[in-house]
């Protein structure tokens, strides 16, 4: 991790940055009003946003239920990956979700992504099932993810 990479909670005044990477990242980014909508009204949701040098280059949006962590999505700007920075983001977010209640964390991912995948179970994450036809854009299905944190 580049020394000049900071974590902090994602806020309303972070959503164009966020939006491109969204955009760089997804076939179906999510919109603005998506994100307004998980700072403002998601009670369960927390953003976290990695920056180098006062640069948004990565987020992981998390879900806290009761005692379990559901990441909604995680991505960096495309210059970014292949870095380890994936990790560390991943990383900082779990312990953050622990440091919230959860004892268990949870994401989906297509089931052709086994970039993401490999990251996931570098940190721990075994497989738990199948969601078929879980992305609408080409309806490939999702595999569940599971650790316990």
């Amino acid at each position: 991790m580049k020394s000049t990479t900071t974590f902090r909670f994602m806020e309303m005044k972070d959503i164009d940055q966020i939006l491109l990477i969204e955009r760089s990242s997804f076939t179906v980014p999510w919109s603005r009003e998506a994100f307004y909508n998980e700072l403002i009204h998601n009670q369960y949701a927390r953003y976290l946003v990695m920056e180098d040098e006062g640069q948004i280059i990565g987020y992981c949006g998390l879900w806290i239920v009761i005692d379990e962590a559901h990441i909604t999505n995680i991505a960096l700007l495309p210059e970014y990956r292949g870095q380890g920075l994936g990790t560390e983001l991943l990383r900082k977010t779990m312990t953050e979700a622990k440091e919230l209640g959860a004892n268990t964390m949870t994401l989906e991912v297509r089931v052709s992504n086994h970039v993401a995948q490999s990251l996931y179970r570098k940190l721990g994450f075994e497989n738990g099932g199948i969601r078929k036809n879980y992305y609408s854009d080409n309806q490939e299905d999702a595999l569940v993810m599971w650790v316990r944190l």
